[in-house]
């Protein structure tokens, strides 16, 4: 271990001695309160957390993960290209604790970076919140700076795979399908099947039976937020629509009903229930009445939620910034492997474009789901095929599983809406993303800087 934190210093003392971690300590800095002084917010709860938390939190993000891939490429590849790693490796010191000391090194270098950014975001936010109206910061207080458990209607896909699978069924019986185009045909169903379960018609109503599971020991008393989104399938005159609630169910629970609400559609509405309307099982039961003339569509995925307060804000943000670590964590492994058996140049390319295939991962996520790479027939709606389909297909499901370990975990976006990152979710973040996906990076990385010949590594001619 002393070998390995010897390593580790020398990192830290190049990233002082060219200045890396004032200039970038300094960036961060000016990106925390810079931000909020050139964008201005509408000074309403949401868009404060807007501009403090998000933008923040992105560009430290950015700015962190753009100096770890090129400290991370520069401090290995650099010290090969101009035979310094030689000096090293004559040491009785083996390879692969060169490799772990310069990732310690950088890890830690981000944690500090981290820790004061963080704290800088932490100190404004507190600070800036005291400005808002007091009706606002009562929304910042309940809404916003709290830890918010969340928990929604169970999802059943095998039930939704069996309908669409019949109907398949059913419809190949009369009409025979030409084989290339079953995957879209079957995905078409699948959306029936779906919109069948969300769509609320005139004058019908919608009933959720949301388990709250063991929240509902320490809920007593305490008010609940739910978090509703629909879409229309016609517009109105008004742009709005009437939405009726009721909440609980009569001479069993405590029961609430609210006022007729004007709700927009194709966005997130929130609003406060009174406390206790769930059962003895902690079984909270919602409906709703759609009075308008037209039909009105709950996603499944997010059409209703119910919020309930879980912690303070401190830790959740403590914990979010351990989340925003580990991704920086895997970005140094990821440097670092490139450079193992690449040039300074080549290593920082390498990793960019592996930044890249992630950004991109809607776009192979349309590709799988459509089941081609090959453009469509946008007049008549038909997708194209490829005969690299074959290939490419399986390929890009692979690589999507790997991002999706990464991807799934967004602290930016749960503690600016004020949700909670449990414990739980930073050990799986953990586990995911540092010793699963990092630790597939760290093996090659020690595997091609053992094979490298460093001997024959020259910077010059």
């Amino acid at each position: 271990m002393q070998r390995i934190l010897a390593i580790s210093w020398l990192t830290w003392k190049a990233a002082l001695r060219f200045k890396l971690f004032l200039v970038i300590a300094v960036l961060l800095i000016l990106a925390v309160v810079g931000l909020p002084l050139v964008i201005k917010d509408d000074g309403t709860a949401q868009g404060f957390t807007q501009i403090i938390l998000t933008y923040t939190l992105s560009a430290i993000t950015a700015l962190l993960g753009l100096s770890t891939l090129w400290l991370s490429c520069g401090t290995l590849a650099r010290d090969i290209e101009e035979c310094q790693i030689q000096v090293v490796a004559t040491k009785p010191i083996a390879r692969w604790q060169i490799w772990i000391g310069k990732w310690i090194g950088i890890v830690s270098l981000n944690a500090v970076l981290l820790a004061i950014s963080g704290a800088c975001v932490y100190g404004l936010l507190q600070y800036r919140a005291t400005k808002l109206p007091e009706a606002e910061q009562k929304i910042l207080r309940e809404q916003v700076l709290v830890a918010r458990g969340s928990a929604k209607e169970p999802s059943n896909p095998a039930e939704i795979e069996a309908d669409t699978e019949q109907v398949l069924q059913e419809r190949l019986k009369s009409s025979p399908i030409e084989k290339v185009d079953l995957p879209e045909v079957r995905q078409q169903i699948r959306e029936q099947v779906k919109a069948e379960l969300q769509l609320v018609p005139p004058s019908y109503e919608r009933v959720w039976k949301i388990d709250l599971g063991f929240a509902k020991n320490y809920l007593q008393g305490k008010p609940l937020q739910l978090r509703v989104k629909f879409n229309a399938a016609q517009k109105s005159e008004s742009g709005t629509y009437v939405a009726l609630w009721q909440v609980g169910v009569p001479q069993k629970t405590k029961f609430w009903q609210s006022e007729p609400m004007s709700l927009a559609p194709d966005t997130f509405h929130e609003f406060e229930i009174p406390p206790d309307l769930f059962d003895e099982n902690g079984l909270l039961t919602i409906t709703f009445a759609n009075p308008n003339q037209t039909a009105l569509l709950f996603p499944l995925e997010d059409g209703m939620e119910v919020l309930y307060p879980e912690g303070g804000f401190g830790l959740n943000f403590a914990r979010g910034l351990g989340i925003i670590f580990c991704w920086m964590a895997l970005l140094s492994a990821l440097g670092l492997m490139a450079a193992s058996f690449l040039s300074f140049p080549v290593a920082t390319f390498f990793s960019l474009a592996m930044l890249v295939v992630v950004l991109s991962s809607g776009t192979l996520a349309e590709s799988v789901s459509s089941g081609s790479v090959a453009a469509g027939n946008e007049e008549t709606g038909q997708v194209g095929h490829s005969v690299a389909d074959v290939v490419l297909i399986p390929a890009f499901k692979g690589v999507l599983a790997v991002i999706s370990l990464v991807k799934n975990y967004s602290p930016i976006e749960a503690l600016s809406s004020g949700r909670s990152i449990t414990w739980g979710e930073l050990g799986l973040a953990f586990a995911q993303i540092v010793l699963l996906v990092g630790g597939i990076f760290a093996v090659a990385g020690i595997i091609f800087f053992n094979r490298r010949e460093l001997a024959t590594a020259q910077g010059t001619q």
